[in-house]
């Protein structure tokens, strides 16, 4: 059985791929082919079916990360849906929380909705709290909406009613209706099916971002696990997911909402992969793409989960691993805003993407200004696509006019920007966590993560970075090496609960997850099952509530004191106080499944013999300083324990790690470069 790790940028399209029994993992990348991103799947997936030479009658199990829904939201390009809601809440979409963002901006405006008023239906109906039927549903009003929806030409329909959570009935009414008008293929969003949480305008925005992406992802899932299935037969795919895991094709393709943000999530996963080995517990994540860097943080060796994540402007309250995205990437370009350099949010994308790819890009880009401060080689992918320096020139001339320098200090100062942008994205984030940057190891992966990361070391004070030894196809490492993952909800705010109760309703949960894991793979392909209790809690009267691992000897014994002790700890944790003489409710509980597959050990990568590493010295500048030259090392041919002093630069086929002065690099285990002050 071969196992495939496949991620999808808006660059480049990643792949790694393993043979059950073996040690060796394969790695490539292709450029990426926006919009029909399926045609780079296969192209890359043939190149790398060349490498791995499958048996006759092998199969493989392939795990897909894709940003194909992340950027449907983004670019607010998907079909007409129409929305259902409780009488009365018609604008539900428009209030959202009432507030705006930067309330100091007179300017500043509410996310504009994925739905137009219009294409809102409000259905007769009241559940009160607690899922008491007050007002019972009137399916005739609710025909007659959907067929005003089917004339007004709605392709999906999302529905989120009142208290839906607590009971579900009318929302199924509302489907049957649908089905019964449009036809069984119809494809409609349940909120009470996709995240049963109390809070209507975040559960609304999950069904209406479901409904968005659906039949993009369809289309395009379906396609892809076509493709899959003809090539070699037996095999499966799954889509990784938020969370971090994966899950089915055919899961993915009704609940699209939940890869969202699959493919920064994939690296996290990747992060604890190698952490672990590394014996690496508390690691600072950069991953460096070509339009945006995603931040997050492995705290103990585990990933930090969130629930209050955004993808473009709108909120997604299922638990996902924390990330947050900067606004600089490999693509970003570099304008000039009132005399001011500015790097970003625009990006070329892969399509025209920067002036030296010669794909038509005119605008100057951060990696522009990498080949012409020295950083990059002539040409990337091991030679294959050659980098126009000229081009990069003439892109960035305009800029060094505007600031009155040359063409080469221009393009330095677009990597000074882009280093200030993500220290200001960083150190809040940090100090939110509660975090000292010295305390963690930058680990940079991503196109241009070894570029940028390092840099950025250097400038929030990190004295150590570790550089995998597949960096730019680290996010597909990450899909090699998930688990099958799942979560399931039942909110119980205002429920009187003891022990045994809580202990009864996470035995409910336990049951649909097992039950949700069986319908993802034959369990011949499970090595091992695992299920966590967490719980949303807060002290009496608090507004806001934080997500605790509850400890499973706790939920088995009904131990509620140890419940609520693990409440303060974790209250103590973050916000450095805690009262545990103070009362303690639940808002919601949470069970997650982690199915985990076979998986590779972590390897060292073939390595050249013979010959020395040192391959060229070329002009370089770093920090304001011109050194004229810098030796340039082939990483392949670096032995283990062989230092490398910066200011430096090492090359291999699908990545470039810059080395910046006052660092000093060294070849470790599996193949990693530590790096450190020095």
């Amino acid at each position: 059985m071969l196992r495939i790790g496949v991620d999808i940028g808006g660059t480049f399209t990643d792949f790694c791929g393993w043979r059950e029994g073996e040690h060796e993992i394969i790695s490539l990348k292709v450029p990426s082919t926006p919009p029909a991103f399926e045609n780079g799947f296969r192209r890359g997936f043939e190149n790398l079916l060349e490498l791995l030479s499958p048996k006759t009658g092998e199969a493989a199990l392939v795990m897909h990360g894709t940003t194909v829904s992340t950027n449907a939201v983004i670019e607010r390009k998907g079909p007409k849906i129409a929305f259902f809601v409780t009488k009365g809440y018609r604008d539900l979409l428009e209030l959202q929380r009432m507030g705006v963002r930067n309330p100091l901006n007179i300017f500043e405006n509410r996310t504009r909705p994925l739905i137009a008023r219009s294409m809102v239906f409000e259905v007769e109906e009241r559940l009160v709290r607690g899922g008491v039927v007050e007002t019972p549903i009137d399916e005739a009003a609710v025909e007659a909406s959907v067929r005003r929806a089917c004339a007004a030409g709605a392709a999906g329909y999302a529905v989120a009613l009142l208290h839906s959570y607590a009971d579900p009935r009318h929302e199924q009414a509302v489907e049957r209706v649908i089905r019964r008008v449009v036809g069984d293929d119809a494809e409609v969003s349940l909120s009470s099916e996709i995240w049963p949480r109390i809070g209507e305008y975040e559960r609304a925005t999950v069904s209406v971002l479901n409904a968005f992406v659906r039949q993009r992802m369809n289309e395009y899932i379906g396609a892809v696990e076509s493709y899959v299935a003809e090539r070699l037969p037996g095999s499966q795919l799954f889509v990784t997911r938020s969370n971090g895991g994966a899950m089915a094709a055919a899961e993915a393709r009704i609940f699209p909402v939940h890869t969202l943000l699959s493919g920064p999530a994939s690296g996290v996963t990747a992060v604890q992969y190698l952490g672990r080995s590394l014996g690496e517990r508390n690691i600072l994540t950069v991953d460096m793409g070509g339009t945006s860097t995603d931040i997050s943080l492995v705290r103990d060796g585990e990933a930090l989960t969130s629930t209050a994540a955004e993808v473009g402007d709108f909120p997604v309250v299922m638990p996902v691993t924390g990330i947050e995205a900067i606004g600089a990437g490999g693509g970003s370009i570099a304008t000039i805003d009132g005399g001011v350099l500015r790097i970003g949010p625009q990006s070329a994308g892969s399509y025209p993407g920067p002036a030296c790819f010669s794909r038509g890009g005119t605008a100057p880009t951060l990696t522009d200004a990498y080949l012409l401060a020295g950083y990059l080689p002539e040409a990337l992918l091991g030679g294959e696509m050659k980098l126009d320096i000229t081009a990069a020139e003439r892109a960035m001339a305009p800029i060094g006019e505007a600031l009155g320098t040359d063409t080469l200090s221009a393009a330095e100062m677009c990597v000074t920007v882009a280093s200030s942008n993500m220290v200001a994205g960083v150190l809040p984030y940090l100090a939110r966590q509660g975090v000292d940057p010295e305390e963690l190891t930058l680990l940079v992966y991503g196109g241009a993560g070894a570029l940028q990361g390092p840099l950025l070391a250097a400038e929030i004070g990190v004295n150590r970075v570790l550089v995998p030894s597949t960096p730019s196809v680290f996010c597909a490492l990450g899909g090699l090496v998930s688990e099958l993952s799942n979560d399931t909800l039942e909110t119980v705010h205002g429920v009187d609960l003891d022990g045994p109760t809580i202990a009864s309703k996470f035995s409910v949960l336990k049951e649909k997850a097992a039950e949700w894991l069986s319908r993802q793979a034959a369990s011949d392909r499970l090595v091992a099952e695992k299920f966590e209790y967490w719980a949303e809690m807060r002290y009496l009267g608090q507004s806001f509530q934080i997500d605790v691992r509850l400890p499973d000897s706790a939920v088995d014994s009904g131990d509620i004191a140890a419940m609520h002790e693990a409440f303060h700890k974790e209250h103590e944790r973050i916000y450095s106080h805690a009262d545990p003489s103070a009362a303690v409710e639940f808002v919601d509980l949470r069970m997650r499944v982690r199915g985990a597959l076979s998986i590779p050990e972590p390897s060292s990568p073939r390595t050249s013999t013979g010959g020395d590493a040192l391959k060229a010295m070329r002009p370089m500048r770093f920090q304001g300083e011109v050194f004229p030259k810098v030796c340039v090392y082939d990483r392949g041919r670096l032995g283990l324990n062989e230092e490398v002093r910066g200011p430096a630069v090492i090359e291999q086929p699908e990545a470039t790690i810059v080395v910046p002065p006052g660092f000093a690099a060294r070849v470790g285990a599996y193949g990693a470069i530590f790096m450190s002050r020095s």
